[in-house]
């Protein structure tokens, strides 16, 4: 794609990134083959292809952005099937995030928007202000009815008919690997995950140490950033990344660390992406040397001898969050590990396509979000499975909130399989094959 940008903006390190993205495109158009909300819509301007013509547009004009460009933005998943697809490699995800950014800063949204969305930053990033949002919305949640906007419909839904109580795990501390050390990690907590389901963090650390791992939970750690990020909040962003860079690069100074493990896929994109994001910061160096060893907690599983456990007998529907098939490029892994363990994996019809869940998508664009978690949750049933098993917590709340089938993070079967407890919902859940297994 030709482009047009003056010298005199190509001196800002953001637009000569983003001059290189769309050079790198070519029209072709079969991004809009695996696009989510282009299969929905069907308009050219909700396709990966149609916002590239709407950001060069924005961006070479210096304007400030428009209603019409921030609504099929906005529209967008940054699911990144996209770039999965393209044949010429067209960096969407850095495009489409400093667009985002750039739409921040020129363009102003409704009033009751920017309040949502600066309250949406204020408290999910925040265990313990998203646990007392999750109790207010429980309560709340029979008045639902006479909510006048959808998306606040959406978040009075959001709450877990449960609130699980704070793990003290996730405090600072050392774990010790069970048996001889194979590696030394840092777990990154998260903050979201923190308050909807903590069984996930108890469970992953049970698991590395149990195969070999001293287990570090830094101090100071917290957000990745990543929802403020694709907000286009990027100070916010960055200040709550470099709380975890700051802990971790000491821990890898310390005694050293192997990997920064992440068992939440989407934060897991983000802190990959830690090098591209303070390139021009005073922590680039730090951040870079992070980013080098962030991995998914499926590929540090992968390095490890994870025992053959016999037939479970359960049929599991993997479902691929679009963070780890897409952002990181890991599409066998954690399949791999589950029938190593046991499991029968079976996937759905389209997997490629996202569930519709993508941070606070699901909150700031619910009737898209609620048609592509009904299709997801379809092709996911047709399979007959005994279990879902993903490895993000956002799909796991977006699946779980339309089907009766249990959903358990893929790091919770690897644990009970491995000799850890049974994970709750499969308790509450009364399967068959778990009766007779008992």
């Amino acid at each position: 794609m030709q482009t047009n940008f003056t010298a005199e903006q190509l001196k800002d390190p953001a637009i000569q990134r983003s001059n290189e993205v769309l050079r790198t495109c070519v029209h072709c158009g079969f991004c809009t083959a695996t696009c989510p909300t282009y299969a929905i819509l069907g308009d050219e301007l909700d396709s990966p292809r149609g916002r590239i013509y709407l950001i060069k547009d924005m961006l070479e004009k210096g304007r400030p952005a428009d209603e019409k460009t921030v609504k099929h933005i906005d529209r967008c998943l940054s699911c990144l099937a996209c770039m999965t697809t393209c044949p010429s490699g067209v960096h969407y995800m850095h495009l489409v995030d400093h667009a985002r950014e750039y739409i921040e800063q020129t363009y102003k949204r409704p009033l009751f928007e920017r309040v949502l969305r600066w309250t949406l930053a204020q408290i999910l990033p925040y265990p313990t202000r998203f646990r007392l949002a999750l109790l207010g919305a429980k309560i709340g949640r029979p008045l639902k009815g006479l909510m006048p906007d959808a998306r606040l419909r959406a978040m009075l839904e959001m709450a877990p008919k449960q609130i699980p109580p704070v793990s003290r795990n996730d405090d600072p501390q050392v774990f010790p690997a069970i048996g001889a050390r194979k590696m030394r990690v840092a777990l990154m907590t998260g903050c979201a995950q923190r308050a909807l389901n903590t069984d996930i963090n108890d469970a992953t650390i049970r698991l590395l140490r149990r195969l070999g791992c001293e287990v570090v939970i830094a101090e100071g750690q917290g957000c990745c950033g990543a929802l403020t990020h694709h907000m286009g909040k990027t100070a916010e962003s960055h200040a709550t990344a470099a709380k975890n860079i700051r802990p971790w690069w000491r821990e890898m100074q310390g005694e050293g660390l192997d990997a920064v493990v992440i068992n939440t896929s989407g934060c897991g994109t983000t802190v990959k992406d830690y090098g591209h994001m303070f390139r021009n910061e005073e922590l680039a160096e730090e951040a870079k040397a992070v980013a080098g060893i962030a991995m998914d907690v499926s590929e540090v599983l992968m390095k490890l001898d994870l025992p053959q456990g016999a037939p479970t007998g359960l049929r599991v529907a993997y479902h691929a969050a679009c963070s780890l098939q897409h952002g990181q490029q890991i599409k066998t892994y954690p399949k791999d590990l589950l029938k190593r363990a046991g499991f029968e994996v079976v996937e759905p019809k389209d997997s490629h396509l996202c569930c519709g869940s993508a941070g606070t998508y699901n909150l700031m664009q619910p009737k898209i979000s609620g048609e592509l978690k009904a299709r997801k949750v379809a092709t996911l049933e047709a399979k007959s499975p005994d279990i879902i098993a993903a490895g993000n917590i956002g799909c796991m709340m977006q699946i779980g909130s339309g089907t009766q089938v249990p959903v358990v993070h893929t790091v919770e079967l690897l644990d009970w399989a491995t000799g850890g407890p049974l994970p709750a919902v499969l308790a509450e859940a009364e399967l068959p094959a778990l009766t007779e297994r008992a």
